[in-house]
């Protein structure tokens, strides 16, 4: 009886460990995503709002600017935000992996995988962390458990990353075929294996 008591014991330990260890994590990653949106979309944290990002985003051939700088500054404002509440996590969670993506495939892929040379490796970072998030999902301190529609499981995982890579394919394919047919672009927006930003590591809109 004392030891089922003590396993019992040691397991709620555990679980709450587990809980506060994902709410940290929520709020670091969710926090961060917040700030980057917020920088995009109203010059936050030393960000270049709108106006800026709309350049960032005509040099990465994503068209139509403003329609891409709003999107992308909502998504990550807002993402993050729930992400922090522990909302929706899993679509949450696909939409950031998404922006993540699109991020990789259009800035950093060139530059190899390391943060120093401009690459891709705190992209991949957060991609891991949110599927982890997706699959495990986010803890009972979250609003997903207070409302009784938390999901997780290996399905919810793997369905966070492939919706959040079909999502940034037709991201980049739209902004291409969006492009008026007098868009100066540059040799790496156009052929897709360049950065406008090759020392840029991580979001390339806070080096602005």
């Amino acid at each position: 009886m004392c030891e089922s008591a003590r396993i019992g014991s040691l397991g709620l330990s555990e679980g709450r460990q587990m809980s506060v260890a994902k709410l940290a994590a929520r709020g670091l990653i969710g926090g961060l995503m917040f700030g980057h949106g917020m920088q995009k979309l109203q010059g936050w944290f030393g960000g270049p709002g709108l106006e800026g990002t709309d350049g960032m985003m005509q040099a990465l051939n994503m068209h139509p600017p403003r329609r891409n700088s709003v999107v992308a500054g909502a998504v990550e404002a807002g993402g993050g935000a729930a992400l922090v509440l522990g909302l929706g996590t899993p679509l949450v969670s696909s939409a950031l992996i998404g922006q993540m993506i699109v991020a990789i495939r259009k800035v950093h892929l060139p530059n190899g995988p390391w943060a120093a040379n401009g690459g891709w490796e705190y992209n991949a970072v957060l991609i891991a962390a949110l599927a982890l998030l997706a699959e495990q999902g986010p803890g009972p301190i979250s609003l997903d458990a207070a409302m009784g529609m938390e999901k997780k499981g290996v399905g919810w995982g793997l369905g966070a990353v492939a919706l959040g890579a079909a999502a940034s394919v037709a991201a980049v394919e739209l902004g291409r075929r969006s492009a008026p047919s007098t868009a100066p672009t540059s040799a790496a927006s156009q052929d897709g294996t360049g950065s406008p930003f090759p020392d840029t590591a991580g979001d390339p809109v806070t080096d602005e």
